[in-house]
């Protein structure tokens, strides 16, 4: 089973850890175990930092209109250090590419998830 201390690293990662992937570590460990490893691939620094992949993600989630990854990756981003500015700046570039929906929907959650 997963440790506590895992989860919280998952969780300054991501944002916040849904509850049905803390229910993976009981009813689906090997899964848990795998989705944990591409987890670091992905999120830790490489030619990116984390600070630009959350970016990343966040203008994808905001496209695809999804509220739940746009908010966590909102409260991760919070938690590296993004600031406001920068969110919104690829907020910017999600709305050239995906059009003023995913700029509006974007802009909505980050209001509700990073105050002023």
């Amino acid at each position: 089973m997963a440790g506590n201390d895992e989860l919280e690293d998952l969780e300054q990662m991501i944002g916040k850890v849904p509850r049905f992937f803390k229910e993976l570590t009981v009813k689906d460990p090997k899964m848990y175990e795998m989705v944990m490893k591409l987890e670091g691939h992905i999120w830790n620094d490489g030619a990116l930092t984390r600070q630009t992949k959350k970016l990343i993600a966040i203008a994808i989630a905001a496209s695809l209109r999804d509220q739940h990854a746009t908010r966590a990756q909102i409260a991760g981003a919070e938690k590296l250090g993004v600031t406001r500015a920068e969110v919104e700046e690829a907020l910017r570039v999600a709305f050239l590419l995906a059009g003023m929906p995913a700029y509006v929907y974007g802009k909505a959650q980050l209001d509700e998830v990073m105050k002023e």
